[in-house]
């Protein structure tokens, strides 16, 4: 088969499910990734003959999509930040808007120029938080946690790629036991699990049924307890004058403000993500 034709079959085929400038972005990727032809050569090579091999995989892909299964798990990558991430089903995609906790940080400890900087990133997932501020803050001593191991493979995988020094360690940071050896820090970062379980039926599926469960929901009946965890674990392990910097649900940033304020942290303050949406609560200690 064509260029064109296996190319036509996959963006009819994406238009199924997907609005038509989303399917195409879809189709531009998937097709540049297996067959190795970006768009320009595309177009200059339409009655180009794809192998057996290729299309094979093409519509193994498109089969995939058709089960709003997301495409960075079956390409296998993600972009965030600059870069491309390893990212399976043990991990969440990484989304543009928590790029903007790396940005924060940035440009937070590059004007106050603290070169000894310590700094823990809490539901670590693929990484990308923890290896993203390492790149950019080199002389920063990053740590990360996670309760998954096959999370921890992920993530150890990509700042090897990306040639990150990252300390990654296995904790649960529910069970406060687990903080014992941990040190203080200058910053805690963490994008931690904060969608209550009843508004799964919300999500699109490619979410709902396809990325972890344990990086997304929280029950019900507590749906603040991580972030009443960070803000308990701040007491002994950040540093007076030290930094939190959380991503949180969309409805719910005046919550966490007043469940630090509450723990004595001060200079609490919400920021609006690119999409104008309350998604990063800071506060000082």
């Amino acid at each position: 088969m064509t260029v064109e034709k296996i190319y036509r079959g996959l963006t009819e085929g994406l238009r199924d499910i997907y609005e038509p400038r989303e399917a195409d972005n879809i189709a531009d990727w998937v097709f540049e990734t297996i067959s190795g032809l970006k768009r320009l050569e595309r177009s200059a090579n339409k009655e180009k003959q794809l192998s057996e091999d290729v299309i094979r995989k093409l519509n193994n892909a498109l089969e995939r999509l058709l089960k709003h299964e997301p495409v960075q798990y079956i390409l296998g990558e993600s972009w965030f930040y600059k870069r491309k991430f390893i990212v399976n089903k043990h991990v969440l995609i990484p989304r543009p808007e928590t790029e903007e906790l790396v940005e924060a940080i940035k440009n937070e400890e590059l004007r106050m120029k603290n070169e000894e900087l310590k700094l823990i990133d809490i539901g670590t997932g693929s990484g990308c938080i923890a290896i993203s501020i390492k790149k950019e803050l080199p002389e920063a001593e990053v740590t990360a946690i996670d309760i998954s191991a096959e999370a921890l493979k992920v993530a150890t995988t990509n700042a090897e790629d990306l040639k990150a020094e990252v300390i990654f360690k296995q904790r649960d940071f529910l069970n406060e036991d687990d903080w014992k050896e941990l040190p203080e820090y200058d910053i805690i970062v963490s994008n931690p699990p904060y969608i209550p379980s009843a508004e799964k039926d919300t999500l699109s599926r490619n979410v709902a049924e396809h990325e972890p469960h344990l990086a997304l929901f929280v029950a019900n009946d507590d749906p603040f307890i991580f972030y009443k965890k960070i803000a308990a674990f701040s007491i002994e392990h950040l540093k007076n004058g030290g930094s939190i910097y959380v991503e949180v649900h969309e409805d719910y940033a005046k919550n966490v403000m007043e469940i630090f304020l509450n723990s004595d942290l001060k200079k609490v303050t919400i920021v609006k993500d690119i999409y104008g949406k309350e998604r990063i609560v800071k506060a000082v200690k």
